[in-house]
């Protein structure tokens, strides 16, 4: 598919868009609806509650239409409108505007839909206006040649937060259940709030650092790693584009503190809610530098010139928070204002779509992957 021209406020396109978005959502809300035990997250469920999960769906279908009118409005084209209001349509004739939240049991399985809406709904609501407004290649579009590979990354990912988290926890778990940790925790707990949070946003993000600099440093790690890497779209989905033993590896390593020190649920689920938004921040196609929050804090330009194609800017920024880890370890680079020409992998064309890309890591020698790699860590 052949890049498109950048979307241009306006024109009728955007709401039609955001017409048809808001629809979708609404639909898969119904199956939330009628099929919770299964495609609801029981930990989710105790943030919001029925009337708020019933507002919200009102509020979406409200939404829909009123994006559809203003596209016919502007655009003086039925289509978008045609498509997001039949949409919406059909989901208040499966029960939209009528089905009511229910008390739901716990099951043995269940696959994360709702966690998936929220997410996507709070994501596009911040990042689609900052990189409409506030590009920093003010050339590409929202729906670039792999748009729908990020997305198929996103969904994926957030569906099956029951497996990965299951999977990501049992490492801690096994290595560390043994060891009584209760009057640590208990420690952990009662330090005062402030620094409890900064210390499970250090010790997660030391942990992380030194799992992400171990992929960029071993040849047949870098296989999976690389697949993240590949994307020459920086955009606000590209964070989402990690290969699934990356992140098992990845999100292993960060858990680890999070189980030994055993913070408190209010420190976790800020952790939890920070680390969901920074890290489609960083990745985001936005000029915006923040001033000097930049040194406190991982920005996008910081972490663009992780991602930059230039092999002799590799080996620098592994961290997802805090900048002076990597001062710390020497691996810190962050010139001014500057930002890099451009972002991807210098080691050859990587296959296109979410089957090809999981597959490719297992069929392609590690002794094939150029190893200027290795030079990651070592500049």
């Amino acid at each position: 598919m052949a890049n498109r021209e950048r979307l241009k406020v306006g024109q009728g396109e955007i709401s039609g868009y955001l017409s048809i978005f808001l629809g979708v959502l609404v639909m898969l809300s119904v199956l939330c609806f009628r099929y919770p035990e299964r495609l609801t997250t029981p930990e989710f469920r105790e943030v919001y509650t029925k009337s708020t999960a019933e507002a919200l769906m009102i509020f979406g279908v409200i939404s829909s239409f009123f994006f559809a009118l203003l596209s016919l409005l502007l655009s003086k084209k039925i289509k978008w409108a045609l498509i997001g209001s039949s949409i919406t349509g059909l989901a208040i004739v499966l029960g939209a505007l009528t089905l009511k939240g229910t008390d739901v049991a716990k099951s043995n399985w269940h696959f994360g839909l709702d966690w998936m809406i929220l997410d996507l709904l709070l994501m596009v609501a911040i990042f689609v206006p900052l990189e409409l407004f506030f590009p920093k290649n003010d050339k590409q579009t929202k729906f670039h040649e792999e748009w729908r590979t990020d997305l198929t990354y996103f969904v994926i990912s957030h569906l099956f937060i029951q497996f990965f988290g299951i999977v990501t926890q049992k490492p801690a778990v096994l290595f560390f259940g043994w060891i009584g940790l209760e009057n640590l925790h208990a420690w952990v707990q009662g330090l005062p709030f402030v620094v409890a949070l900064f210390l499970a946003f250090f010790s997660t993000d030391l942990f992380q650092y030194w799992a992400h600099r171990f992929f960029h440093t071993r040849v047949s790690l870098w296989r999976f790693h690389s697949i993240h890497h590949s994307t020459q779209n920086m955009d606000w989905l590209a964070g989402s584009r990690t290969h699934f033993i990356d992140i098992f590896f990845t999100r292993a390593m960060t858990f680890i503190p999070l189980y030994i020190l055993g913070f408190s649920p209010l420190v976790f689920n800020i952790y939890i809610i920070f680390i969901a938004i920074h890290a489609v921040l960083i990745h985001a196609n936005t000029r915006i530098n923040f001033g000097p929050i930049k040194y406190i804090f991982t920005t996008p330009q910081y972490h663009h010139w992780h991602h930059c194609e230039d092999p002799k800017y590799y080996g620098h920024n592994f961290a997802s928070i805090f900048p002076f880890i990597d001062m710390i370890f020497g691996t810190y680079y962050l010139p001014k204002n500057e930002w890099p020409a451009g972002t991807g992998v210098h080691e050859g064309s990587y296959p296109k779509g979410f089957i090809k890309q999981s597959i490719y890591p297992f069929t392609k020698s590690p002794f094939d992957t150029d190893l200027k790699m290795e030079e990651r860590s070592d500049r």
